[in-house]
């Protein structure tokens, strides 16, 4: 049985932001989000007592938290504290699957103390993380990537939370729908539609049922409804886009009511480039109209994507060309993919047309 553990960092880049400015520390931090139409990149927990969340419009945050101190975001900064508490990992496994920045699997079941607790590495670690970084970190410890991911998240912020073999069912049983890792806001809704809001009564239904209302994700559905997974810890895991994708409440019909989440989206995914070290030069912008049939358009690139600006750019010539959208729209996504890795990836594209 393998021993899993699974580290987040605890509220990370406004956390860094505060460790490193004093007079920011006990306040109300966003960090990123400052432009007019900007997306908060992370949140200091004194910002979430006020409902103010990563992904979030910065203006809605500001409505919410008047107070709100706006912090620019420094991916360098980031990038080295990273690198930091990489090194921490690897002094006890090279089997480290970082996910982002601020958070990462461990398999410890072989490790390179000899150490028979998994529960005791994710302690060290912690300390580790702590005394040479002065930043917390959340713990999980499970025998499986899943039931680790879901547990560093349940004592947060500083927390280390263990998920024995005896205890697993009973603990995914218990789970909200919505706490689920692999099921996010438009799922957890539907499931609640069809009566799914818990993991027990997730548990309640075949595989059969599940696949035919959720497809091919209703075998994962499945398997962890039942702590169940049999993914390994990949070190070299490249991943091969990156995007993200918003479905409305009300379908879009015009260029002005799509230009504010198109920003948006384009600054999640920029974020997450430069957070992974990454560019690409293939950019796709998805569309799935109000019919539910979908249109993707794509453009590659000589040089590497990665501005929020450039890739705005790029995306609103998709949406125009052949022709501006003829029906409604109920979703927007964008990707980048044909990634390359690391500071040194060609010319950076400045003006892609």
């Amino acid at each position: 049985m393998r021993k899993i553990i699974h580290i987040d960092m605890d509220a990370f880049f406004a956390s860094v932001e505060q460790r490193d400015n004093p007079a920011l520390r006990g306040k109300p931090v966003a960090v990123g989000g400052t432009k007019a139409r900007g997306v908060v990149a992370a949140a200091s927990y004194e910002a979430r007592q006020y409902g103010v969340f990563s992904a979030m419009p910065a203006q809605l945050a500001l409505r919410k938290c008047p107070h709100l101190i706006m912090v620019p975001t420094r991916f360098e900064v980031y990038q080295q504290v990273s690198r930091q508490i990489r090194e921490i990992f690897l002094r006890y496994t090279d089997l480290v699957e970082p996910l982002s920045l601020d958070e990462a699997y461990l398999d410890v079941t072989q490790n390179k103390f000899g150490l028979k607790s998994a529960m005791l590495i994710a302690q060290r670690i912690k300390n580790e993380i702590l005394q040479e970084t002065r930043l917390t970190a959340s713990a999980g410890v499970s025998y499986n990537k899943f039931l680790a991911k879901v547990a560093s998240g349940k004592n947060k912020p500083d927390g280390l939370t263990v998920v024995l073999p005896d205890e697993a069912e009973a603990f995914v049983e218990a789970l909200p729908i919505e706490k689920f890792y692999g099921i996010g806001d438009v799922t957890a809704a539907k499931m609640k539609q069809l009566g799914i809001h818990s993991g027990a009564d997730l548990k309640n239904r075949s595989e059969m049922d599940l696949r035919r209302h959720f497809g091919k994700s209703g075998s994962y559905f499945y398997q962890i409804a039942r702590a169940q997974d049999e993914r390994e810890v990949e070190p070299n895991r490249i991943r091969k886009s990156i995007g993200s994708e918003r479905t409305f409440g009300q379908d879009l019909e015009t260029e002005e009511e799509m230009l504010p989440e198109l920003q948006r989206l384009a600054e999640e995914v920029a974020y997450d480039l430069h957070r992974l070290e990454a560019s690409g030069k293939t950019v796709t912008l998805k569309l799935k109209y109000h019919d539910f049939t979908l249109n993707t358009r794509s453009k590659t690139f000589f040089s590497n994507v990665r501005a929020e600006e450039v890739l705005l750019d790029i995306v609103l010539d998709l949406l125009r060309s052949p022709a501006f959208p003829a029906k409604p729209v109920r979703l927007l996504g964008i990707t980048v993919s044909n990634l390359n890795y690391g500071k040194h990836q060609g010319g950076q594209l400045a003006f892609p047309f």
